[in-house]
Parts: structure tokens; C-alpha cells; sequence
């Protein structure tokens, strides 16, 4: 059975722009798309449902949210084969099981019960700091999320997490027919000339064997001395999606982001892809 890509649905405006993303992506890689909508999303942003607090109309309402967006998606390529589920569950829990059968799970950057302003919602946050799949938060500007920049830029970082990440943008590029580059921010230390020469090492061994399983794809390095969230986020000015790997430990159950893709969720031009790698 393949695994389909999965998007969380709330009937935002957010959720509609990742709904849009999610499907041009379902068809890239040739996945069926899973619409999930928690029927207890309300309670979990803490706010209640906009129509009415009685539970049959909530019901309706969480219908008419699915129906909507399914037929969105239809509209938008009939192609891309779209079921939807609603789950009588909150949000991060329900997006979270989703995603253990998943070839990824889409998410906007905040939804109908986020406080006007704030830059990421506490379910995108959540979901992408604890998934054990692919996690892509669709964010940015206009012309970022419409795919026609024709780059796909990879994080490079510490060898024992970046392997997924490079892996995931390489096959992404590869669907998009479009270049990737890896990118490793480097600080310069006092009296050691040869770091630059490290660092560019350090990016061929991370992308040796992405160019032998993706020859078709044009991939490219740059080692950027400045701290990595600024180097990134400027990377992301120019790009379709940015990679990044997120490290997942064993037994810890709370928020495992580190501090350069928290930035990129909050801040980053384009769509973020959060690939875990379990130790």
C-alpha cells in the first residue's frame, strides 16, 4: 500500500495555502493526498468553534471542512487521488499518528485558533518538533510558494544528522526537475586558515552519494562563514523549499527543534522541510 502524503486541514487560510502546496506535491512524487482534520483543534488553540458550541453543529462544521478542501484539491489537480478523514481528536496528536504511516505531513504556519501575528502556530511548531517523519511547513512569500525559483536548498550540518535532510532535498529536486544546493554556514576560528578547506570537505562527503543516486540533478555547495540561521534564511530568499535535519532522541518526548530551525520555522522566505534522524 503507498504511503500517502498527508496535510492537516483546519479550514484557515493557512491550512488552504498548504493544501495548495500539498497536492502540486502529491503529484510531483506521483502520492495519493490524506486531508486530516482534528475535530478538537479548537480546544486544543483554546478557542472555541466559530459557528456554535453544540456538538452536532461542530460535526457539520468539521465535515464541511474536509468536503471543502477535498473538492480544493480536486479542483486543483483531478489527477492526485484525495481522501479525508475526520478525527475526533486534538490536532498535535492526531497529525502526530498520521504521520507514523506517511510519506510526509504538511502543515501552514498557524491555524483558525492562533492569536493574530504570531509567526508560527503551536500545532506547526509541535508537530515539526516531534514527528518521526518528514514535516513541511508552508510559509513564506508568494513567489517562494509557487515552486517557479527552481531551487531546493539542503542545510548541511553535523554528519550525524544531515544525511536524511540531504537525502529528502535531493529526491525533492529531483521531482521538481530543479537544482540543489547544499549549504554549511562556517565560523572562522582565530589562527586555523584551513576551515573554509574543512568545510568544503565536510559538504562532499555529505553529498557524495546523493550525486551518484540523483545524477540528473545539478547539485551545487557553498560553505557561507556567518552563523547558520542568518546564512539560512537568507538561502531561503531564493528558494522553492529549504531542508534542514532535526535530531530525535530516544525516550525524550518534548520539543526537539534546535535553534537554527526554530528560526527557519518562524522566519524562513519559502516552505520548510524538517527531516528527523533518530539516535
Amino acid at each position: 500500500m503507498e504511503v500517502p502524503l498527508v496535510v492537516g486541514v483546519d479550514g484557515s487560510e493557512s491550512s488552504l495555502l498548504a493544501v495548495d502546496w500539498a497536492v502540486d506535491a502529491a503529484a510531483r512524487h506521483g502520492l495519493p493526498l490524506r486531508l486530516v482534520h482534528a475535530s478538537l483543534w479548537e480546544r486544543y488553540e483554546r478557542v472555541r468553534p466559530s459557528l456554535s458550541t453544540d456538538r452536532l453543529a461542530g460535526e457539520v462544521m468539521a465535515q464541511n471542512i474536509v468536503a471543502s478542501c477535498a473538492e480544493r484539491a480536486r479542483l486543483r489537480d483531478p489527477e492526485v487521488k484525495v481522501s479525508a478523514d475526520v478525527v475526533a481528536a486534538d490536532a498535535v496528536s492526531t497529525l502526530l499518528r498520521a504521520g507514523s504511516e506517511a510519506f510526509a505531513l504538511v502543515t501552514g504556519v498557524h491555524g483558525r485558533g492562533e492569536v493574530a501575528g504570531l509567526l508560527l502556530g503551536s500545532v506547526s511548531l509541535t508537530v515539526a518538533a516531534r514527528a518521526m517523519c518528514p514535516v513541511i511547513v508552508v510559509r513564506g512569500e508568494e513567489r517562494n510558494l509557487r515552486g517557479s525559483l527552481g531551487r531546493v536548498v539542503v542545510g548541511v550540518g553535523d554528519a550525524t544528522g544531515g544525511t536524511g535532510a540531504v537525502r529528502f532535498a535531493a529526491r525533492e529536486a529531483e521531482a521538481r526537475g530543479c537544482a540543489l544546493s547544499a549549504v554549511r554556514a562556517w565560523r572562522s576560528p582565530v589562527h586555523e586558515p584551513g576551515s573554509e578547506e574543512q568545510v568544503s570537505a565536510t559538504l562532499d562527503d555529505a553529498l557524495r552519494e546523493v550525486v551518484r543516486e540523483h545524477p540528473e540533478v545539478d547539485v551545487g555547495r557553498r560553505a557561507v562563514e556567518g552563523p547558520a540561521h542568518r546564512v539560512l534564511l537568507e538561502a531561503s530568499a531564493d528558494a522553492d523549499l529549504i531542508v534542514v535535519g532535526a535530531l530525535r532522541r530516544h525516550g525524550h518526548f518534548g520539543l526537539q527543534l534546535g535553534s537554527v530551525t526554530h528560526t527557519l520555522l518562524h522566519h524562513s522566505a519559502c516552505p520548510v522541510a524538517v527531516v528527523p534522524h533518530r539516535v
